[in-house]
Formats: C-alpha cells, structure tokens, sequence
C-alpha cells in the first residue's frame, strides 16, 4: 500500500493518502485500530450505495465500529443547500455529534458535499475521503476544497477543510463506464499539462493499456496524480498563489457547465476548456501552437472534446466567466500553459480577447 503525506504550511496537521488494490480491507481495519470518531456516518449516492455502500457499511459494523448510511441523489444537481440541509438533519436523526466522523464514498459530488457538511456540522468534525470514479481519485478527493453550487455558478459557496485520511483503490475504476473513466481523464491531462511532462508522455504512450484498466499503468498515472495534487496543495493550501494552477481548462469549463446546467459532465466541460485556454495560452504568446496541437491530439486519442459546440453562445459563456469565484473586480484570471509540464497565472486578460477565442473554439 502505497502512502503519501500531505503536510500543510499554515496549519501542523497532515492528510494520509493511501494508494493500491484492496483499499476497502485496508480501510476498515485502519479505521478500526486508529478511530476517528465514536461513530460514522457514509456519505455517498444511490449508485454507489448499492455498488460499494452497503457493503462497507456492513464491514465496518462488522468490525464494531458503529455506522450509519445516507445516500442522495447522484449528479452535479445534488450540489446544492436542500441536500446539505437534508443530510445535517438526517445526521442529527441519528445522534451523531461532534465525535463523530464522516465517511465520503463516491465520485466529485459526493466528496464535495461531505467535506461541506464536515466542516459545518457541530462547527467541524473529521472526515475521510473514499473516491470511486477517476476524477475523485487523481484530483477533487484531495486537497480539502469543498464546494457547493447556487444557480448563478458552480462552488459558489465552500470551504477549504482538509480530510483526516484519503483511501484510494485504482482497481475500482474497472467498473466505471468508458464516459465516466474519460471524463476523469480530462483532470489527468490537466495535472500532466500544468505539472508534468513525465505523466503526459506517460498519457500518450499508454492508451491502450490505461482504456483497458491494466492494473500496472493505472496505478502508476493515479499514484502521479496524487503527487502533483499534494505537492501543490502542501505549497498553497488557500489557493492564493500556485495552487491556481489546477485551475487549467477551469474557468471555461465551470462557465460551459452552468451555461448548459450542468448537462456537460465536469470532464468534458473541462476538456473543452483546457482547448480553448491554451489556444488563447497561444495567441497571447505564452504557448506555443507545437505544443498547443500535442495537447489537441491527446484530447483527441482520448476521445475528449477539443471543440465548443457551435450552438453555444459565446457572449453568454464569457459572462458567466466573469462571475466565477476566480474573477476580481471584474478581472478575469485564467491559469495558461507555458509548455507541456509547466503553468503560469495571468490576471486581467482582455474580455475581447477571450471572446474572440471562445468563437473560434467553436466547431
């Protein structure tokens, strides 16, 4: 079993990853023998509660440890105030209180909204993350971002509240859909575009094996996924400086998923997104266009979007840009490549500018 330590600059405390086959074994005995809490609660959707849920939830009872399960609705719409409401009263239902622990067992959504509630609820309890898509596993399950949606745009509302402990197991992605396993994908390519040659050069190499989950080559691309993220993080927990890196393909991605309510899944949103601002990366000299189609053809051999739908209004997606958390007085600040492996921040980039890019993004 793989470990990784996430140690934080601001604070003295420390989240423990743990990387490889078996996790769900690992987990409860770890769980067992160094207690979070009096009792748990897993947090998780109706699919996964069916998948991987209930069986857990008997483990750890199995194990003494006393613990509750409540499940939502999946998809982006779930990110909202009615279902954090709706789990704080359920947890309150069942008597849990500030020494208890939350567990996350899910994608994106369901890490979100669990590490909100855990950092709410009786003014902070801990929580462990357990994600179970591509997604949660190589980025959102790290790094104590944790969000919720309002109708004007995505993660308006959040908090930055890091878990105690993140358990992943690579050999759970098998199981995903080819959609899902490639809209999670897109978060990989952005940690290689931003952080990593190594990690893209791994990408382009390994198509076949990772479109058939070998275990070896899975492993390997999620283990440097979670290097990239928690290096980042240890250096920029608050998201002031570096740690806006991550944020490649996002601010045209979160303004596509609000712009089609959320009908775009976040990898596909984010795909798109990582095609335009490196074409805008290009035009304002920052990329050069060599690497600007490198990162074309990887989208492509991935079967990811490298194009915004023609029908989209482009006026519209550059207004909800502008009310992204990242904008500042009206400045719109976007993370651009500089070269495969490498990022830089730029504030204050001309709306003309980016609207001109987003319509010749367009296909």
């Amino acid at each position: 079993m793989e470990r990784i330590d996430l140690s934080l600059k601001e604070e003295e405390k420390r989240c423990e990853i743990f990387i490889g086959s078996g996790v769900i074994d690992f987990l409860v005995a770890d769980l067992e023998g160094r207690p979070l809490g009096n009792r748990l609660a897993i947090i998780t959707d109706s699919t996964v509660e069916g998948l991987l849920g209930r069986r857990l939830s008997r483990r750890l009872c199995d194990a003494g440890i006393k613990t509750d399960l409540i499940a939502f609705s999946p998809g982006e719409e779930a990110k909202r105030w009615k279902t954090v409401k709706r789990i704080f009263e359920q947890l309150l239902a069942k008597g849990l209180d500030r020494k208890s622990a939350l567990v996350a067992l899910g994608g994106g959504v369901v890490g979100d909204v669990t590490g909100f509630v855990a950092s709410l609820y009786m003014r902070s309890i801990p929580y462990v993350q357990v994600p179970t898509t591509l997604l949660a596993q190589s980025d959102s399950s790290l790094g104590g971002k944790n969000g919720i949606d309002l109708a004007q745009g995505k993660n308006l509302l959040g908090t930055v509240y890091q878990p105690s402990r993140v358990y992943v197991d690579p050999s759970v992605l098998r199981s995903l859909p080819p959609h899902e396993f490639r809209n999670g994908l897109a978060e990989v390519i952005k940690s290689a575009v931003i952080r990593s040659a190594e990690l893209f050069r791994l990408l382009e190499d390994s198509r076949a094996a990772l479109l058939e989950h070998r275990s070896g080559v899975l492993e390997e691309m999620v283990s440097r996924c979670c290097q990239i993220k928690c290096a980042v993080v240890a250096d920029d927990e608050r998201d002031t400086g570096l740690r806006r890196i991550l944020n490649f393909g996002h601010t045209v991605g979160h303004a596509i998923e609000t712009y089609t309510d959320y009908q775009v899944p976040h990898g596909m949103a984010v795909s798109m997104g990582m095609a335009s601002e490196a074409a805008l990366s290009a035009r304002m000299g920052i990329l050069s266009d060599t690497e600007r189609r490198r990162l074309l053809a990887l989208l492509g051999i991935y079967g990811l979007p490298t194009r915004i739908p023609e029908g989209y209004n482009a006026e519209r997606i550059l207004a909800l840009m502008a009310s992204d958390k990242k904008t500042e007085e009206g400045r719109i600040a976007m993370a651009l490549p500089t070269t495969i492996g490498d990022a830089v921040v730029k504030n204050g980039i001309p709306k003309g500018l980016i609207l001109e890019t987003l319509k010749e993004a367009q296909a």
